[in-house]
């Protein structure tokens, strides 16, 4: 096994291994490194990061960064200018619909970032009745917007545009061409026009 003269020399050898020490920053009496970061600065890494991933240039503005529309696809699309204000929040209040659906169902989520692979799900063996009759209400509100975007000129593919970009939220679609950014607009447009009627 080893005495202490191979104990000494394991540990010489792992003297330089792993990362250096930080040095002048003020730690607890464990050694744990008080944390020292302003909200600033744990901002900026995070506005980095968007503009790293999402393709904000330099040239876009910080509040723009900053803003909550920038953290999913159909904000990031209204900030890019290809949707107007309305449009993004009927794609919003689509989405909430179609989440209060999967939710009050006990259907998982579509998204496969949004499941927990090894969470059972469903409901619990009895149902009461006020979760069926919310579970119905989602289920018609959600089956009257579909209805709403199969009506559309182009329904199906106005329906699954507006469905891959609001509640998917798939990245690529923020660059979609013209002809599938028009059936996006019209399916917000005849969402919006839905909930005001």
């Amino acid at each position: 096994m080893g005495g202490k003269a191979t104990k000494v020399k394991i540990q010489r050898v792992n003297k330089g291994a792993g990362r250096p020490r930080k040095a002048n920053v003020e730690r607890f009496p464990c050694g744990k490194i008080k944390p020292f970061e302003t909200e600033k600065e744990n901002v900026s890494v995070a506005m980095a990061a968007r503009r790293r991933i999402h393709g904000f240039g330099k040239t876009v503005a910080d509040e723009t960064v900053r803003s909550p529309y920038a953290g999913y696809t159909l904000g990031r699309m209204f900030l890019d200018g290809a949707i107007t204000e309305e449009q993004r929040q009927a794609g919003d209040d689509y989405a909430e619909v179609m989440a209060r659906y999967h939710k009050t169902t006990g259907i998982p989520a579509p998204s496969p970032r949004a499941q927990s692979l090894f969470a059972v799900k469903g409901h619990e063996g009895e149902v009461t009745e006020s979760l069926a009759d919310r579970a119905r209400k989602a289920s018609n509100r959600m089956m009257e917007l579909q209805a709403v975007l199969l009506r559309c000129e182009d329904g199906p593919q106005v329906r699954s545009t507006v469905y891959n970009v609001a509640v998917m939220d798939y990245e690529h679609l923020r660059q979609m061409p013209p002809q599938q950014l028009l059936w996006l607009r019209r399916g917000l447009i005849a969402l919006r026009r839905a909930k005001a009627g």
